[in-house]
């Protein structure tokens, strides 16, 4: 079967998938097959069970008085008017509040001065505009928004460091007092990289910006809790990817045993990592329910979501790339300033420290690395991980240094990429990762093959009014996170994965998992491995995931996990389950197991392929036949298995861009987008496909829109839909996807992660074809976003010198 051939060659498929989808496989066929998401039908007929469809009985409301200062002292909280209110059932500011901090789980893994404690409310200090100070808990939506409005904040304000720029400068203002600098850690990643560059004939240098991301799921953060009085429980649901880990954090911020709380995620509508920690409002909704022994309700609206939830990217780097005059590359050295924003929140270290600084190599044989990665504290909503993680930085800064050295060599850099790929796997790096397999100059063959490189290239003269610019960046991505033998290294837990699988006596099969699809596709993928292993109708297994009173414990859906580190675990259940029915199957038929196979669903005897019994057969004799039991074999078929893979898998690929330039107004159009992607056996083409589409908009949307911006005093000025922006459909091009498959030695199935591969090289080939363009006028290079003011402003330079 596909599941058990990972050390295969790999193999070349071009071509989307969309246009291959089917509803059905096979027996034993699942895996690999193009199946529609079993998903998709009650999603697109308004049948999903999202957080705003839920309202317990006698719920009420919460709404949440946060902080208009980006940075001031609290002077008094008033609530007496907004408690006056009838319909205002309790009002809850810190003082109130009888609960831990918020824990941090992913510490720097150097010693870095002890993070500041995140309150579930503030009571002294306010850090960040939209910083939770008080909460209203009313019988509607409308009186706790009325009665928030009530509550006065009497502030002194405070001196503002709003960027990382500001946050730097000598003699700023300290965010927090025990971090005079603003430093809140410093990490070093690689070693000594001072020989090469004193030796080496060329050296370039550059600063790169990444510049700020709101994440914007389609489904804001929400939360309801409701304590039951009597039996001391409290039933959670939320929108989150990690339900037993919410239920954790829950347990230990109000000290309540997690045998006494369940948590429902539901159906989660988006949340690329934003939905990844639990958040101080979050704590604050389950103490106010037990505080009051009712549910209670919280849902944010677009611009709370804006001003609340976590951000991404916003980092600076100040990198050299030393060469030889062939452009080889002979290390990498400099700083990367990560802005953290307010606080440290649970997961937000490792983004930067875990996967900006050690991925910074990507595909290339580069033996020295030096570098020091900062997190610095600034007046913004905090960072955390946002689709990529840390990885989307790191191939934007290798892919422009690549260029940049190119041009200054007077190199092709497509000949520059080729020159330094790594071949050989698996592949120790200069940052104490190890890549698995991959074949990047294949990607990369494809990809200038697809779009037509060598014709663009030749004919991409300008006609006066439009600029043509062909890109290409390639990529390596982390993912399976976080292996237990290597999660020191981001300063992370061990993060295994379990599933337990049901089989019925009618032959049905339920396959719980600790994962939580945000829109991954994970109730057809995991059915489909289930039903490759167990050789069922791919419509015989259901799988389920999301609650904690149902489905095993796991750490749930980020960092391109699901498939390689879950799905594995679903493979692993699966066989114990095959291998106690063929054991079960061979009693039945007075046979050896080893005259007995497992073909087309059925168990027969090898001598005798047509005949045998079905799975369902076996499934039904394992509950009710006690006599076809082995010795100490309990009833049913039923089976669980963790998996813990022995390292991380590195998907790869190459991806190739054409935009076109207005000189006029300078807006950037895309005319063709490639992608050329390894993520090892592909479970599903038609999930996979989709997954790049997504992460390319939304890396196409980082380099020409998005870019989320406060003045001088800490205030957001793109705090709403209206005023931030990012691409429509009619912005973006039609998509074209090809793959290369090298499997990973990391699990079973030979997986790689891909749920994020389209946002980490999507934002470096926009920005190479952009600076493609601008080269042949003379202009740039520029800051990401490229937006048609800044790059007007550019080619006016040009034509104004």
């Amino acid at each position: 079967m596909s599941t058990t051939n990972p050390t295969a060659p790999h193999r070349i498929s071009r071509g989307g998938a969309a246009e291959r989808a089917v509803d059905s496989a096979p027996l034993g066929g699942a895996f690999g097959a193009g199946l529609r998401r079993r998903e998709d039908p009650r999603m697109l007929t308004g049948q999903g069970d999202f957080l705003d469809d839920v309202v317990p009985q006698g719920t009420c409301y919460a709404r949440f008085v946060r902080s208009d200062q980006a940075h001031a002292r609290i002077v008094s909280i008033d609530t007496s008017e907004a408690s006056r209110q009838h319909d205002v059932v309790a009002v809850f500011t810190a003082d109130d509040i009888d609960a831990a901090p918020i824990p941090l789980i992913r510490k720097p893994p150097v010693e870095s001065g002890e993070p500041p404690e995140v309150h579930l409310l503030s009571s002294g200090t306010v850090r960040f505009v939209g910083e939770p100070i008080a909460v209203v808990i009313g019988t509607s939506p409308e009186s706790a928004r009325d009665g928030a409005e009530l509550v006065v904040v009497d502030y002194e304000p405070l001196d503002v460091v709003p960027s990382l720029a500001a946050a730097l400068a000598d003699g700023a203002p300290a965010v927090h007092a025990d971090f005079p600098d603003n430093v809140a850690f410093r990490v070093p990643v690689g070693g000594d990289a001072s020989a090469v560059f004193d030796d080496a004939p060329v050296v370039v240098r550059a600063g790169l910006r990444n510049n700020r991301l709101a994440p914007v799921p389609l489904e804001p953060r929400g939360m309801i809790a409701s304590w039951d009085v009597h039996r001391q429980t409290m039933d959670v649901w939320i929108t989150t990817q990690r339900p037993h880990h919410t239920r954790w954090f829950i347990s230990h911020v109000l000290d309540i045993p997690e045998h006494q709380l369940r948590v429902r995620a539901g159906d989660v509508g988006g949340a690329f990592g934003s939905k990844e920690p639990m958040y101080p409002d979050e704590g604050v909704i389950a103490f106010a329910a037990r505080r009051l022994g009712r549910p209670v309700k919280w849902f944010a609206d677009r611009s709370e979501d804006f001003l609340a939830t976590t951000h991404g990217r916003d980092q600076y780097a100040d990198l050299e790339v030393a060469a030889t005059e062939d452009g080889r590359i002979l290390g990498v050295r400099g700083r990367i300033d990560a802005n953290m924003g307010a606080y440290l929140y649970p997961n937000s270290p490792g983004t930067v420290i875990g996967r900006t600084g050690p991925l910074l190599p990507q595909s290339y044989d580069i033996a020295a690395v030096e570098l020091e990665i900062r997190g610095i504290y600034s007046n913004t909503t905090p960072i955390g991980p946002y689709r990529g993680a840390g990885r989307p930085e790191a191939t934007y800064y290798m892919e422009r240094l690549i260029e940049l050295l190119a041009d200054r060599l007077g190199l092709d850099a497509v000949d520059v990429r080729r020159r330094n790929f790594v071949r050989a796997f698996p592949h120790a790096t200069a940052t104490k990762l190890t890549y698995d397999s991959g074949d990047y100059e294949a990607a990369l063959d494809v990809a200038l093959e697809e779009v037509g490189f060598a014709e663009l290239a030749d004919g991409r003269a300008s006609d006066g009014d439009t600029l043509v610019g062909v890109g290409v960046a390639s990529y390596v991505e982390i993912g399976g996170v976080t292996p237990s033998s290597v999660a020191y290294l981001e300063g992370s837990p061990g993060l295994w994965e379990q599933a337990a699988i049901t089989v019925h006596p009618t032959g049905r099969v339920d396959v719980g998992v600790g994962t939580c699809a945000h829109g991954q596709g994970h109730e057809t993928a995991f059915a489909q491995i289930a039903a490759d292993v167990l050789g069922l109708p791919y419509d015989d297994v259901v799988v389920h995931y999301g609650d904690t009173a149902s489905a095993p414990f796991g750490f749930g859906t980020f960092g391109s996990r699901s498939g390689p580190v879950g799905g594995a675990a679903v493979r692993a259940a699966a066989i114990k389950v095959r291998d106690k029915a063929h054991g079960i199957a061979a009693r039945r038929l007075g046979l050896e197991p080893d005259q007995v196979v497992h073909r087309d669903g059925r168990f027969s005897p090898r001598e005798d392929v047509g005949g045998g019994l079905t799975f369902a057969e076996v499934a039904h004799a394992a509950v009710f036949d006690h006599t076809v039991l082995g010795e100490g074999e309990e009833p049913g078929l039923d089976a669980s298995a963790r998996f813990d893979p022995p390292d991380y898998t590195f998907s790869s690929g190459t991806h190739a861009c054409v935009v076109a330039i207005d000189r006029a107004t300078g807006v950037v159009r895309i005319d063709r987008y490639v992608a050329v992607d390894d993520c090892g056996t592909v479970i599903n083409p038609i999930i996979v496909d989709g997954q790049v589409h997504g992460g390319v908009a939304q890396g196409i949307a980082q380099a020409l829109y998005e870019d989320f911006q406060y003045d001088d005093r800490g205030q957001p000025l793109t705090g709403t839909l209206m005023d931030y922006a990012f691409p429509t459909a009619a912005q973006l091009p039609r998509f074209e996807t090809h793959r290369v498959e090298s499997p990973s030695p990391a699990n079973p199935m030979g997986v790689k992660g891909a749920g994020e591969s389209g946002a980490i090289v999507s934002t470096a080939a926009v920005a190479n074809a952009v600076h493609d363009a601008l080269r042949q006028v003379g202009a740039g290079p520029l800051d990401l976003p490229f937006t048609a003011p800044r790059v007007w402003h550019a080619l006016s330079d040009v034509t104004t010198r």
